[in-house]
């Protein structure tokens, strides 16, 4: 049988018997549109909490910090150490002071970071408002980086309405003679709020290590950040640093644990959804047996006419293929259209509740192309067995079948 035979025919069911075909069809979409809303729903969750995470050069970085427990501390030769092992291509610090924050009459206590531009990048430090330190800052004495508890403490809740804004700083430092006494720096000027970070949970304000050092002797570091070459030498040079007594912390794993998290999390959401496909696959069976016994004495007039047991098998097998595919297709147009709809009324309570725009749902193209085969392949399954016993009826009996 020709190609362009077989499609023929096995589309005629949409003219023959529309409505049985078309409810086939929902039937199935409705079991592939509850797997796509259900993963949908997974795929969406890992994207809200990985979009947390700067990806790139944070995926190839290592935090390291002093445990204190075998006397260790972080110093320029530390930093200088680290810089010249042969996996890192660079390590950038950060200091750390507490400090108290004014502004408009108004104070709290913060910690103060001295920071270079690579540190962010490093350690996947963002703004959520405003704009973070670049590379081109690296000079910058007169704008701060503010976290957003630190907005909290003058009662600012919209993050975009405290850039521009100018606070001042005092810095309290330990006496350089062992005591507890503790010494205020004041700095007699004000700086100019450029962004605000999206650290939750800190009180911070971060400014360029440079400036810093202007009102203050920085002998030790809170935390040293190493960029590593390859992915390949991170377990390498992580193994190294924990050797001589370091605490490491690699972002990495917390995203490839957070990743097999959510691949566990999709694959229950799959079996759920694979429940209503299995039942709609079920109907799809029994409607493919039902159209086999109506047109029983029409394959038998097909055998007679020289149509092989092969060409009814696979006329039989080509209408289930079509109809598992449109039914997959349907499914996925119902299930993205609800996803969708359900991203965009989320957004719009956000809006005019003052809440951050999320999408609930996310459809990656790939997955949707599974689905697609996935649905014909299903289609294929429910209707191979109907498909054989066309093609071993005989051709008299099925001729004066009733």
């Amino acid at each position: 049988m020709r190609v362009q035979d077989l499609a023929q025919l096995s589309t005629r069911m949409f003219k023959t018997n529309p409505l049985r075909t078309w409810l086939t069809i929902l039937g199935m979409g409705v079991g592939t549109g509850a797997v796509v809303v259900l993963v949908g729903l997974g795929f969406g969750l890992q994207k809200i909490i990985l979009e947390q995470i700067v990806f790139g050069e944070t995926l190839l970085s290592l935090g390291v910090s002093a445990t204190g427990a075998q006397g260790l501390t972080l110093t320029s030769e530390t930093l200088t150490d680290f810089e010249n092992m042969d996996e890192v291509l660079d390590a950038s610090p950060l200091a750390r002071f507490p400090a108290l924050i004014t502004y408009k009459g108004l104070t709290g206590n913060v910690f103060v970071q001295g920071v270079e531009p690579p540190y962010l990048r490093y350690a996947g430090i963002a703004a959520s408002a405003g704009t973070a330190f670049t590379d081109e800052d690296a000079g910058d004495a007169n704008s701060i980086m503010l976290s957003p508890a630190v907005l909290k403490l003058f009662g600012i809740d919209e993050p975009d309405e405290f850039i521009g804004e100018r606070v001042s700083l005092r810095l309290l430092v330990p006496a350089d003679d062992g005591t507890d006494v503790i010494n205020e720096v004041i700095i007699d000027k004000e700086y100019t709020v450029r962004g605000v970070t999206k650290e939750e949970g800190v009180l911070n304000a971060m400014m360029m290590m440079p400036e810093l050092r202007n009102y203050v002797g920085i002998e030790e570091f809170e935390r040293i950040q190493v960029r590593v070459d390859t992915n390949q030498n991170l377990p390498i040079v992580e193994e190294r640093l924990i050797g001589l007594g370091y605490r490491v912390s690699a972002l990495s794993k917390t995203v490839e644990q957070a990743s097999k998290i959510f691949q566990g999390v999709q694959a229950v959401l799959a079996t759920f959804g694979g429940i209503a496909l299995l039942v709609s696959a079920i109907g799809m069976f029994n409607t493919m047996t039902v159209t086999l016994l109506e047109r029983t004495k029409e394959i038998g007039i097909m055998r007679t006419l020289g149509a092989s047991p092969n060409d009814v098998k696979y006329l039989f097998v080509s209408e289930s293929i079509v109809v598992g595919f449109m039914g997959g297709v349907s499914g996925i147009v119902m299930g993205v259209s609800l996803g969708v709809a359900v991203n965009v009324f989320l957004n719009l309570l956000a809006s005019q509740f003052g809440g951050q725009a999320v999408a609930l749902f996310s459809f990656p193209l790939t997955f949707l192309l599974f689905i697609a085969l996935f649905s014909a392949a299903v289609g294929y399954l429910t209707g191979i067995f109907p498909a054989r016993r066309a093609s071993k009826l005989n051709p008299l009996d099925a001729i004066r079948y009733e």
